[in-house]
């Protein structure tokens, strides 16, 4: 995908005020870790995390993506009448029917014709929405949309430590595929796009990469109404890597960029180990990398913007 009159206008964040460090986590662990004679420290070791944020229990995303799209919006300083589109793209939304992103467009009062739905692919669902909206930007369908999504990790961390407490009969080998979710974090994003004529920063995207091994798709699963995941963490790092380096060399064909053009990177938010495997694959200074995780975990589909 190539783009002539894609502009990336703007940015809106919100963050929970709530940190909770991997220490508190551990201690909720107690049980586990002496009845396992787990060494404490071992998730901050391990992940890299020192300390993620909650937002209040029973926040809907929704409510909380409507704060994010608003500043990203006035930031833009574009006219709310010129959005023909919004995306709600992170994993957490309010329901299951309607899209999330009704909530937030009748909240933002933006206009009746904008295309609204929510896209859900777990930590690439903001990734899809920029493309999908650089898209209807490129072909003149509208003149500006914006993507926004909320990861409330609250639940899902709560309900892995209740579960790796009661469950007797886990051990320390059982219990690395319910790791990955203690890392996670809440954190909620939105991204303003708009055509060349209406953008005031001329930061332009230029291109968009799609590549896929979908053969690796259970090696990270939620399932069920309860909020619990399942992840074998090893195995997705080295798959996910693979499809990586296959992705990023198709877009230095794309762009006829060289390495060294490259000024700034900013890998996806799982794990120190993940990001220091995938740079080196990559080929890529981890000097000019930027990297959230240390103090908000993984936060999902909101990492990246």
């Amino acid at each position: 995908m190539r783009y002539r009159s894609v502009c990336l206008e703007a940015f809106g964040y919100t963050l929970p005020d709530e940190v909770v460090t991997s220490a508190e986590i551990e201690a909720q662990l107690a049980p586990l870790y002496q009845r396992l004679r787990l060494p404490e420290g071992r998730l901050e070791l391990m992940s890299g995390i020192q300390e993620r944020r909650f937002f209040a229990p029973g926040t809907r995303p929704g409510d909380i993506s409507i704060k994010s799209a608003h500043r990203a919006i006035a930031a833009s300083g574009i006219d709310p009448k010129l959005f023909g589109a919004i995306v709600h793209g992170s994993v957490c939304r309010d329901f299951l029917e309607p899209a999330t992103a009704c909530h937030v467009h009748e909240q933002l009062q933006l206009p009746n014709e904008c295309v609204i739905y929510d896209v859900s692919n777990a930590c690439l669902g903001i990734l899809n929405g920029i493309i999908q909206i650089a898209n209807m930007i490129e072909l003149g369908q509208i003149r500006a949309g914006v993507v926004v999504g909320t990861e409330c990790g609250r639940e899902l961390v709560e309900n892995t430590i209740k579960m790796l407490n009661e469950d007797r009969s886990l051990t320390r080998d059982s219990i690395k595929n319910s790791m990955a979710s203690l890392t996670i974090g809440s954190a909620s994003v939105a991204v303003v796009l708009c055509d060349e004529q209406l953008s005031r920063t001329n930061n332009r995207i230029t291109h968009g990469i799609v590549h896929c091994d979908t053969r690796h798709h259970n090696l990270c699963q939620s399932r069920g109404l309860k909020t619990v995941m399942d992840t074998d963490s090893e195995t997705l790092m080295r798959r996910g890597i693979d499809v990586g380096v296959e992705t990023f060399n198709r877009l230095l064909g794309a762009t006829g960029w060289e390495i060294e053009d490259i000024d700034k990177t900013f890998c996806h938010q799982v794990g120190q180990q993940h990001r220091k495997l995938l740079l080196n694959s990559l080929g890529l200074r981890p000097s000019i990398d930027y990297t959230t995780l240390p103090t908000l975990g993984n936060t999902g589909a909101a990492a990246l913007p």
